[in-house]
């Protein structure tokens, strides 16, 4: 059964102050399947002062203590896997084995972070005189304003959640009305681990209502927001005028090159699994396939091989690969994008098109001969979309891989190791992985540069943005 979804605020479940409530669909069916409580202004300051109660006490919280309560909130979402999982997939649409993925990574995310909590050093500067004495200390900023996208509601969700709580932050979590169940089981898996009433609250609403009262709040002092380039651009300069400090994960439009001494077909595996993950809905997406001219037609016929592959169902279905989108925006908005590079002389060598009428499911689709004048190569497709494009060497690949202003994920595939190492050299991006898709785990950095945003979350990266640093120099007399 899926729940409905209260508001989390000062340890307690609680409906909207007015009564107000959302309606939750399944992507897959159309169906109405619950309610998510919809939060106002008196909800808002009422988490507000929450958080900074919640922030008084769990400051003083020792970094071992609040390691070990982490941790234990860990295990509760290992026990709960099973059930999250299904709620999610019935909110959001993913197959029913990528939520279950995504629930059991973000346990893995909170250790990691539980054990940041441990090693938040400071250290001391050797002075120049005998009787003095020169420390710094790092300290928590203060209650955070943590915004999480639907396209993976635990994964993202949890890194906030975890860096806040690691560094003795309080925090209040604007999740997604898309998929607001399983962001609230993770969040009362904190609370059953005993985490104390007013560290964690949890709100849904409208986007920039929740914002525009968030950010200038003067109890808030962070700001962690996970979506799109345009909405985050705004976000941080709102943030910017009141002098609070950001983490922007932004949008990207993830470049993948392919070298003619690629191992062709671990690479069509790889990148077709990747492309169609999630129905295409993930920031590190692999987009825009660059294929070098020798291999570019066997690359272009196993592709399309694999997309024609690809099972599109209801994700409970046990035989599904990918799911449907997760919200009926989605749809006009790839239709638009396809049309108009087919206008500007596109070739479409499968998909393009919404399945049924029935769910939002549209059709793992592969694009070539797509000019750059074309908006989907300028855009952020964030669906089933793979735009393939041929290039002679290696400095006309990187060219294109940097002509856009996005720098979060970038891909690269080749048996030279001179390749590989001019790639990560000269790909603008956040992350370059090479032969594989090795992001997004907990101990390594995750964030991009240029308008994918800045900051990380992930790795020994990620608690910094929720520490000040205090200099305290002291004379003996």
């Amino acid at each position: 059964m899926y729940p409905d979804t209260l508001l989390f605020i000062d340890g307690k479940g609680v409906q909207a102050a007015d009564g107000r409530n959302i309606p939750v669909l399944n992507p897959a069916t159309e169906e109405v399947i619950g309610h998510v409580a919809h939060a106002g202004r008196t909800d808002l300051e009422a988490a507000a002062q929450a958080a900074q109660k919640g922030f008084a006490i769990w400051r003083k919280v020792s970094a071992f203590d609040r390691s070990k309560i982490m941790r234990k909130a860990a295990d509760l979402l290992r026990e709960r896997a099973d059930e999250i999982a299904r709620v999610m997939t019935m909110e959001q649409g993913k197959p029913l084995a990528q939520s279950k993925m995504e629930v059991m990574a973000a346990p893995d995310i909170i250790d990691w972070l539980a054990e940041e909590a441990r090693r938040t050093y400071g250290r001391i500067i050797p002075a120049r005189a005998g009787n003095v004495h020169q420390h710094v200390l790092r300290e928590p900023v203060g209650p955070v304003a943590g915004f999480s996208p639907w396209n993976f509601p635990i994964n993202q969700a949890t890194r906030k959640i975890g860096a806040a709580l690691a560094a003795g932050c309080s925090i209040i979590l604007k999740a997604p009305e898309e998929t607001p169940a399983a962001p609230a089981k993770l969040v009362q898996a904190f609370a059953d681990a005993g985490v104390p009433a007013g560290v964690i609250n949890l709100v849904y609403g409208v986007p920039h209502e929740i914002s525009e009262f968030l950010i200038p709040h003067p109890v808030i002092q962070k700001i962690s927001f996970t979506g799109s380039t345009a909405i985050g651009k705004k976000l941080a300069g709102l943030a910017g005028e009141h002098m609070k400090r950001a983490t922007m994960e932004l949008g990207g439009h993830a470049p993948v090159i392919v070298f003619d001494d690629a191992d062709l077909d671990a690479t069509v595996a790889g990148t077709s699994g990747a492309k169609f993950r999630n129905a295409g809905q993930v920031c590190v997406s692999p987009t825009r396939f660059m294929v070098q001219e020798a291999t570019y037609d066997r690359f272009v016929e196993k592709f399309v091989a694999a997309a024609k592959q690809v099972k599109v169902g209801n994700g409970l279905d046990a035989e599904t690969a990918m799911g449907p989108l997760a919200n009926s925006r989605r749809i006009p908005a790839l239709e638009s994008l396809i049309q108009d590079a087919v206008k500007h002389g596109a070739k479409v060598l499968t998909g393009g098109n919404r399945i049924g009428n029935r769910g939002y499911f549209f059709e793992p689709t592969v694009l070539v001969d797509v000019p750059k004048t074309a908006r989907v190569m300028n855009e952020e497709p964030f669906g089933p979309v793979a735009l393939i494009s041929k290039f002679s060497d290696k400095q006309e690949a990187f060219t294109e891989a940097n002509r856009l202003p996005y720098g979060l994920a970038a891909y690269v595939f080749t048996r030279s190791m001179d390749r590989a190492n001019s790639a990560i050299a000269d790909i603008e991006s956040g992350m370059v992985s090479v032969n594989h898709f090795g992001l997004g785990l907990p101990e390594v950095p995750f964030g991009g540069i240029k308008d994918s945003g800045y900051g990380s979350e992930g790795g020994s990266e990620a608690i910094e943005p929720y520490l000040n640093t205090k200099y305290a120099t002291l004379m003996s007399l």
